[in-house]
């Protein structure tokens, strides 16, 4: 086969330090953006960014170029010291250690979008202890709680 071919479409989940409710409107849309940027540099074309208070949602194309590892550092790290040029209140902001990266059915894609979309109606229902959960269960992860919020 001369050529590599792929098309993986990823769900990446993680959450702030301690999931502090520290995005806020004042810095949303520009995190998202910049979340999305990161991805597109690393030609991890983004579908969908979005999240709340205390979390992130990233729906994208994973290059053939790049290690999931490797795409989740570039995005945490780079997007770690960019907020932190954003205002006194953002000096202590660090991501938690660890992330969740789920597949996505092509034909699902819309369904996955929407639902990053609606991250604010979401979680007036459902926290993100309960929805990352969900994910690990839908998913069959085998996981150990204690270390799920570290």
């Amino acid at each position: 086969m001369g050529q590599s071919l792929n098309k993986i479409y990823v769900h990446l989940v993680f959450c702030t330090k301690n999931r502090q409710p520290v995005i806020d409107d004042f810095i949303e849309d520009e995190l998202f953006s910049y979340l999305g940027g990161i991805c597109r540099n690393l030609e991890c074309n983004p579908i969908q960014v979005g999240g709340y208070k205390d979390h992130v949602h990233i729906l994208c194309l994973l290059s053939k170029k790049i290690a999931l590892m490797k795409l989740l550092e570039e995005i945490k790290s780079n997007s770690s010291k960019w907020i932190k040029t954003k205002g006194s209140e953002f000096k202590d902001f660090y991501w938690q250690n660890g992330y969740g990266a789920f597949s996505v059915n092509p034909t699902e894609i819309e369904i996955v979008k929407k639902y990053i979309i609606n991250q604010k109606e979401h979680h007036q229902k459902r926290s993100f202890q309960e929805e990352y959960l969900a994910f690990l269960n839908k998913y069959n992860i085998e996981y150990d709680e204690k270390y799920l919020w570290e």
